[in-house]
């Protein structure tokens, strides 16, 4: 019995890490490059970052030919987290440019890969402290609400974006924002009614 039991335990490794192979070999996409076709559109399009596309795919330059082949990396951020950030964009810059959108999802982006912050985007979405939530839409439940197709591409846009920006970490309403700690912060760009900083 107690060698069946160490048998039954080596088999299931084995299978476990047979489908975890398999799963990763097929998390990797191949994509044929079309005429008209950017590093840039394909990133966006699949949600990963041109620099990991171009690393991926043993690129230094952006130029691509129709009919080549390209790696697409696995998607870093899960599809719950992208519809996460999607609501968060939606309900923290409705009636904002578009570039405010893609700015405020990367923000957030930027908070994940700061070691100040959480290192999750549920984490950072979520993040309290001293009492107070990071983003009004998680306290007033607006985070709930589905987001609009403009927010889920800006998404996708800012992690084809992400590693290249200007490292804001903070965004903020200068006619609404009540913290004067956050007026101290340097302003990376303006785009709207929402001022970036770091």
């Amino acid at each position: 019995m107690r060698n069946m039991k160490k048998t039954l335990a080596a088999l299931t490794a084995v299978v476990s890490l047979s489908l975890f192979s398999m799963g990763a070999a097929a998390e990797a996409a191949t994509y044929q490059v079309k005429t008209g076709d950017t590093m840039w559109g394909i990133a966006s399009k699949y949600g990963v970052p041109v620099t990991e596309l171009k690393k991926v795919n043993n690129r230094t330059s952006t130029l691509l030919y129709p009919g080549q082949k390209l790696t697409i990396p696995a998607v870093s951020v899960s599809a719950a987290d992208q519809d996460l950030l999607a609501r968060l964009v939606h309900a923290e810059a409705k009636g904002e440019p578009y570039a405010g959108k893609v700015a405020v999802a990367t923000v957030v982006l930027n908070r994940v890969a700061s070691p100040d912050f959480p290192n999750t985007v549920r984490g950072v979405v979520y993040e309290k402290a001293n009492g107070y939530y990071a983003f009004t839409p998680v306290k007033n439940g607006a985070i709930n609400k589905p987001a609009d197709a403009e927010a889920k591409k800006a998404v996708k846009e800012a992690l084809a974006f992400r590693g290249q920006g200007s490292g804001s970490l903070f965004f903020f309403n200068p006619k609404t924002a009540v913290s004067k700690w956050v007026f101290s912060r340097e302003v990376t760009v303006t785009i709207g009614n929402h001022r970036f900083a770091k």
